[in-house]
Order: C-alpha cells, then sequence, then structure tokens
C-alpha cells in the first residue's frame, strides 16, 4: 500500500483530472472510518479522525471536499479531518479557477465572496432563511437547482467507486482506498453532468 501511494497520486494528478469551463460546483461529503457505536474503541485514526456534525448527524472521520465542472470532471480535491468547516479548504481548491462556483449554504461567507471576486471567480450559493434576498440572474437560479450532480458524484464516488469503508488496518490503506476510488469515477465512460444548452434556452443573460 505505502508503494502504492504516490504513484497513483500522480497519476490521479496529471493524467486524470479534468479541465476548467467556467462552470463549477463545489461540496463536501463525510468520510466515515467507523461505525459511531465504536468511536471509543477505534485505534486506527484514534489520533487523525474526529467527530464532525453533518445534515445527518454527527460522523466520526473525515471530509472529502470536491470541485467539479458542470461535465461531472473532477477538478480538485482534498481531505481534512470532519470537524474541519466547508469554506476553510475553499481557497486551495479552486486556486486555478475563474467563472462561476456554486456551492450550498454552508459556504455563505462575505469575506470569501469579496476574495474569490477579486480572483476573478463568482461564487453562488442560496441565502439562509434569516438573510435577505439576494438578486440572482436567471442563469444562476436555474445552475443552483442542478447543484445536486455535485452530491450525485459523491453518492457515485460511495456506491459505486467505495471511497469509503469502515475497516481500513492503516492510514496508507485509507489513502490508497480512496485515491483508487477517485480514479475510477474519472475514467467512467459517463458522469453526472448538465446539459448546459439546454438549460439556458429561454434563459436571459445565460453567461
Amino acid at each position: 500500500m505505502k508503494q502504492a501511494l504516490i504513484p497513483l497520486t500522480v497519476y490521479l494528478k496529471t493524467q486524470c483530472m479534468g479541465q476548467p469551463t467556467g462552470l463549477s460546483f463545489i461540496d463536501s461529503t463525510p468520510i466515515v472510518v467507523c461505525d459511531n457505536h465504536r468511536i471509543n474503541s477505534h485505534k486506527v485514526f484514534s489520533e487523525e479522525a474526529k467527530r464532525g456534525k453533518t445534515s445527518t448527524g454527527w460522523k466520526f472521520g473525515f471530509k472529502l471536499h470536491l470541485v467539479i465542472n458542470h461535465l461531472g470532471e473532477i477538478l480538485s480535491f482534498c481531505v481534512t479531518t470532519a470537524n474541519t468547516d466547508d469554506r476553510k479548504p475553499v481557497p486551495d481548491l479552486v486556486e486555478e479557477l475563474t467563472g462561476w462556483l456554486y456551492g450550498d449554504k454552508g459556504y455563505i461567507s462575505e469575506k470569501l465572496v469579496a476574495w474569490l471576486k477579486e480572483k476573478g471567480l463568482n461564487l453562488i450559493t442560496k441565502v439562509r432563511k434569516n438573510m435577505k434576498p439576494k438578486e440572482l440572474r436567471a442563469f444562476d437560479k436555474a445552475m443552483l437547482r442542478k447543484r445536486a450532480v455535485i452530491e450525485s458524484v459523491n453518492d457515485q464516488l460511495k456506491n459505486i467507486s467505495q471511497i469509503e469503508h469502515t475497516r481500513h488496518r492503516s492510514p496508507f490503506n485509507f489513502a490508497v482506498n480512496l485515491i483508487a476510488g477517485l480514479i475510477a469515477f474519472t475514467r467512467q465512460p459517463r458522469k453526472p453532468h448538465i446539459d448546459v444548452t439546454a438549460l439556458t434556452e429561454g434563459l436571459p443573460m445565460a453567461f
């Protein structure tokens, strides 16, 4: 496993990543390393993994942060502990991107929006119930409705590429399993994607 990790990572980074299209989606998904009932007896990641709260409850493990284009291709990714704020790794994930970036409410931050704007990247999110509504282009509203495309990618990564399981015997086993799963996804002939041409028909100010 140790010998395979670096070659697999280099292969993923150099041969498997997608190209920016100006339309990107960002999301995170928990990578659980053990059942919640076994947290206190779990030893492999007793020091590295952390508890983090998600929309489906508390999880013990890590987070996979993912950026894809509208074609479903992976542009960048990173792994953090489960208690990491979704906004923290954003600057590193989008370093080479411009255009529009769509995320969920977990990415709301005026400071982050302003910083990304200076770099040529427009972060678009929905607003929370206690926030004032903001004006969005018809195209941005349509893209936010299609943001589930990245959730479909996460679902396929877990259920088809099997990047998540709870029987790892070492950190290297975890890392190799994750990288191999990402590679497997990138080699799928058909990925979740958005037909922008069909989406923009009849919409004003598409870009």
